[in-house]
């Protein structure tokens, strides 16, 4: 089974069809769902949402719940972009301690209600992110600048909007709030996008716009339109400021997890930031040099008053006063096995028997064909349907007659939310690396050999065009400069600790004389291994027998999934030890990388 086969079959359902109706008009009204537990809660969201398109902002508890829940709408809407509206201050007033990444996050999700997606937005927060107030869709608008392909603008007019939008000039973009020129392309890293963009003119028009990786320079998405938008948390910091719930379009659905919890929280954040804005005018003599809570946070009472336009979706297990339908949703949360699997293989079985359906969602497909395994051996009757999704916990949906069990609680294996993609990493050296690069380290060019780096400088190729590029010192003081478009080619240099290496001389075959007798080492070793490995070959050995049951219900009681690389090593460990030969393979990885399950 797939996802959306999953999802369909509650946006098919009635009671799911009547609470959407309900919630449909664009006015003031309550509902409240109750009943809900596990996943349960973004299920129902996604498929009301799934059959109106209107826009939806979702209110957990707190930072942690608002992730897991985010990621189980991402599970649940694959081809949909969900935004996450996170708090811009560790601490309220301690503007040193702003978290940049989710100023761009504030700013993406702004960006994206102004610009009226057909298919609606969905967004989820937390209290702490809705206490402080966004900047006015006037004045964002009025700092919004817009650039398309094909339309005429010169050079010179793009960079005097970014330098009176704050924008910092730098030699490469790797952070919101830089741009950079290279002749006829600019690049700049706004606050309403998590990739910066490269803007590529032909004369005084635009040629094309693309996002692209700032870690490897290469491209990723073409284009036709962007908005630049400064830092709305610094640049506009004189600007009006309103509640979210103000900034959002007339037909939004404001879900709350728990409406009292969320009253509160704002009123104890208020009062935080009420205390540090006294601190301030301490320090400053009681002279104001910001501004005061009530035109940067909310209150209770504020955030009351601008909800009471919308309609409001109750759900969790605390609820206002009734003012509107009430829909109990007979729900169960998932049972707890204790890695019991006779036990899950009984219930399957009792399900199935009772006209329930057994769903189990796993992040990795590996859990499902552990699973199948696993019941292949002890019950063969056991049937479920497996889909590859991520979902926070399971549930047993009475009114569906739906069994959807999660593998992490099955196995009692950590379940973590992501909120950001981690980038694998190359020991090419990257531009923010570069940045933290001082005069006079050693780093290694695989055509010219090991030189010293010497800054960043601007050179003039021609054409009266300005261009970065790194310059480097070699053997003799000769001196070589690297355009940044080509620092993959470039590596901090490792060796021994404490020894200077021999620096290379420009010009000269010595480096590649040097990469040659490389070459020949490894080819005689290689050579050597080729003969050695032959010979092992035909010694007789052991052959083990696939792995059984129990081996699989091993592997599934370690708490956290396998990284790619344990994976891949225990894959080609037992293809050794199921050979006829012996086996003779080293496995090496840092400490607290996993070469204990591995071994195991």
């Amino acid at each position: 089974m797939k996802i959306v086969d999953f999802l369909k079959l509650y946006k098919q359902d009635s009671i799911i069809q009547t609470i959407a109706e309900a919630i449909k008009p664009n006015e003031s009204t309550l509902v409240q769902l109750k009943g809900l537990t596990g996943s349960l809660d973004a299920v129902i969201g996604a498929a009301i949402y799934s059959n109106g398109y209107q826009n939806h902002l979702f209110v957990l508890h707190e930072k942690e719940e608002a992730a897991y829940f985010y990621n189980d709408l991402q599970s649940l809407l694959d081809a949909k972009d969900i935004l996450f509206f996170p708090s811009s201050y560790k601490r309220p007033y301690e503007f040193d301690e702003i978290e940049n990444a989710n100023i761009l996050q504030r700013a993406e999700v702004l960006n994206s209600i102004n610009n009226k997606s057909s298919q609606g937005e969905l967004i989820v927060t937390y209290p702490e992110a809705l206490t402080e107030k966004v900047i006015n869709k006037k004045a964002l608008i009025a700092n919004t600048f817009s650039l398309k392909q094909g339309e005429g603008i010169s050079a010179s007019t793009i960079t005097e909007m970014l330098a009176d939008f704050d924008f910092e000039k730098a030699d490469f973009v790797y952070e919101a709030g830089q741009y950079a020129i290279r002749g006829g392309i600019i690049d700049v890293f706004s606050y309403a996008h998590e990739l910066p963009y490269r803007i590529e003119l032909f004369g005084d028009e635009i040629a094309s716009i693309r996002t692209f990786d700032p870690t490897t320079q290469i491209s990723v998405k073409q284009l036709k339109k962007i908005n630049l938008i400064p830092n709305v948390q610094t640049h506009l910091m004189e600007e009006e400021r309103v509640s979210l719930l103000k900034f959002l379009p007339n037909n939004t659905k404001v879900w709350l997890k728990d409406q009292q919890l969320t009253l509160d929280t704002i009123d104890k954040y208020f009062e935080k930031a009420s205390h540090n804005f006294q601190q301030v005018l301490a320090v400053s003599d009681h002279t104001q040099v910001v501004k005061s809570p009530e035109d940067l946070f909310e209150t209770s009472v504020s955030f009351l008053d601008s909800m009471q336009s919308y309609c409001k979706i109750e759900f969790g297990n605390r609820f206002s006063s009734s003012k509107g339908p009430i829909f109990n949703l007979q729900a169960a949360p998932q049972p707890s096995f204790n890695k019991n699997f006779d036990l899950l293989a009984r219930t399957l079985d009792e399900n199935t028997a009772n006209g329930i359906t057994n769903i189990i969602v796993a992040e990795s497909p590996k859990q499902l064909d552990r699973l199948h395994s696993i019941f292949e051996e002890i019950e063969p009757t056991a049937t479920f349907h497996g889909i590859h999704a991520s979902l926070r916990g399971g549930f047993v949906d009475q009114n569906l007659k739906i069994a959807c069990y999660t593998d992490h609680q099955l196995f009692e294996r950590f379940h973590r939310f992501k909120l950001k993609d981690k980038q694998s990493r190359s020991k090419a050296l990257t531009l923010n690396e570069l940045n933290t690069l001082r005069t006079g380290d050693y780093v290694t060019h695989i055509d010219h050999g090991i030189g010293r780096f010497a800054g960043l400088v601007k050179i003039n190729p021609g054409k009266n065009t300005n261009q970065e590029a790194v310059r480097l010192i070699y053997k003799d003081n000769d001196i070589l400069y690297v355009n940044i478009h080509a620092i993959h080619k470039i590596s901090k240099y490792s060796g021994k600790e404490g020894q200077a290496p021999i620096m290379s001389k420009l010009g000269s075959p010595e480096w590649e004389n040097k990469k040659t007798r490389a070459k020949k080492k490894v080819t005689d070793i290689a050579r050597d291994l080729i003969s050695l490995y032959a010979k092992r070959k035909e010694a007789p050995g052991f052959a083990f027998s696939r792995d059984s049951f129990m081996q699989v219900e091993l592997e599934s009681s370690f708490i956290y999934e396998d990284t790619p690389d344990q994976a891949s090593s225990t894959r080609a460990v037992k293809e050794d030890m199921e050979q006829q030969h012996p086996m003779d393979r080293l496995i090496c990885g840092d400490v607290g990388f996993g070469k204990t399950e591995v071994a195991l």
